[in-house]
């Protein structure tokens, strides 16, 4: 994990080389292509790529439009403007007629760092997925993003993407089966499981290392798909594990944490906790110094990890 790549990079490079292989591609974006990333398909795809201006609802109509016509479309702008902004016109242009948009919002989470609470997005996973047949993703690492987004481009129908600002550690190596809709089993273990997406991953992968030392046998799980939800992988580490740990940067209320639990209480009921956003907004400051105020660490994953077992005992 010595490398670090922000997974708006990788969703920069992953576009270019998919739009060098499928003239059908179309890339648009909000004025923040230097952000985004998306202006590295723009380099090589002038003609296949719209700025359509600090206007994120006509982002999203337009890439509606040019769906409806055929296109596979690629639309980003930051988390905070494609969730929040634009929700009503993914919601009926997009999602509603089931069409052919790839919403990859850029700058989600806490760790967006000093834009503060007004452009720290903590809410996106909650909204996406509740939109009926809306495919959600939230990719941990560089190499996850790329096999993520080539994926997204070969399904017909709406995907909404969650990357991030900050650079964080590379996590697979090339030859590591990523696959839409199955969790990433990264470390076994019998104590309890984690269950983490995007950014967490890393943490808790850190938080099982300090586990282990004390003797607490950690399972890791990356759930970089949270619509359609893994259920087997989750069932599988209720049973086997008996107690469920999600982590997330992200609220508490509906997003990993609110999925996993609508599969516990149904098909395999363990005690649960959740490592996220306890019903606060963001607030400005350095991303490291932000997962400490919020509760994200690796540190603060082992202490609720430490807690459930001894409930377990």
């Amino acid at each position: 994990m010595a490398d670090k790549i922000a997974t708006r990079q990788a969703y920069g490079e992953a576009l270019a080389a998919i739009g060098a292989e499928n003239n059908n591609i179309v890339v648009l974006d909000a004025d923040l292509s230097g952000s985004t990333m998306t202006k590295l398909f723009a380099k090589d795809n002038p003609d296949r790529f719209f700025n359509v201006g600090i206007a994120e609802q006509n982002l999203y109509g337009v890439s509606a439009g040019l769906a409806a016509s055929g296109k596979t479309v690629f639309a980003s702008t930051f988390a905070m403007f494609a969730a929040g902004r634009a929700f009503e016109i993914i919601r009926n242009s997009i999602g509603y007629p089931h069409l052919n948009v790839k919403i990859c919002a850029t700058h989600a989470g806490v760790t967006v760092g000093e834009d503060g609470g007004s452009h720290q997005c903590i809410e996106d996973l909650t909204l996406m997925r509740s939109i009926p047949g809306m495919i959600v993703l939230s990719p941990s690492d560089a190499t996850s993003t790329k096999a993520l987004i080539k994926q997204a481009a070969d399904i017909d129908g709406p995907v909404y993407v969650r990357l991030g600002r900050a650079a964080v550690p590379v996590l697979y190596g090339e030859q590591d089966e990523i696959k839409i809709g199955k969790a990433k089993l990264l470390r076994n273990g019998k104590s309890l499981t984690l269950i983490a997406t995007g950014v967490m991953v890393a943490e808790a992968l850190a938080a099982a290392e300090t586990l282990a030392a004390e003797g607490i046998d950690a399972r890791v799980l990356d759930m970089h798909t949270i619509k359609p939800i893994d259920e087997e992988a989750i069932i599988t580490a209720a049973k086997e594990t008996g107690a469920i740990i999600t982590c997330e940067e992200h609220t508490v209320l509906g997003g990993l944490g609110g999925a996993v639990a609508e599969v516990i209480v149904q098909k395999c009921p363990v005690p649960m906790a959740f490592v996220g956003i306890k019903d606060r907004f963001g607030q400005s400051g350095k991303p490291a110094e932000l997962l400490k105020e919020y509760g994200l660490t690796a540190a603060d994953i082992a202490e609720a990890a430490r807690q459930m077992v001894a409930q377990k005992r």
